[in-house]
């Protein structure tokens, strides 16, 4: 398939798809004002399948210090997430079972960057900076096809 033809597929794919969004997901992709960080309990994961790539923040309790830390590294450069497709997920409550934190079974502090087809890229036991996260998701290859605008 031609160059051409492929880019018309892709943005003809991707109209379809921002017309098949739930409504509050639509939302969500506009740009905002400030940084967007969603709760556990208010999102699931397939509502982000082939739409964002969820990295997901959780913790025991949200005074935990790791989870505080990676709340602010991820606010702190929220742009170059923003630019990636990212979607923050927090969740520091397990007594609410989310179903977020049923499907990824986290224990303690954990950090969880995933793929748009809903694949885990990589878990950490321990904060994350925005620059290592943004790596590993250059290095996948959907993104690559994005950097290179096909």
């Amino acid at each position: 398939m031609n160059k051409v033809l492929r880019r018309s597929v892709l943005l003809a794919s991707l109209a379809l798809l921002s017309m098949q969004l739930p409504a509050h997901a639509a939302d969500r992709t506009e740009e905002p004002s400030a940084p967007i960080i969603l709760q556990g309990t208010e999102t699931t994961l397939d509502e982000w399948l082939w739409i964002k790539r969820p990295v997901v923040v959780f913790a025991d309790n949200p005074a935990d210090p790791r989870f505080q830390e990676q709340i602010a590294l991820l606010t702190q450069r929220y742009a170059a997430l923003e630019e990636r497709d990212v979607v923050v997920i927090a969740d520091s409550d397990p007594a609410a079972q989310s179903a977020v934190r049923r499907a990824l079974r986290p224990r303690g502090f954990a950090l969880v960057v995933m793929a748009k087809d809903g694949s885990i890229v990589t878990r950490k036991p321990r904060p994350w900076s925005v620059r290592e996260i943004t790596r590993q998701i250059d290095k996948l290859p959907l993104r690559q096809d994005e950097i290179k605008g096909f």
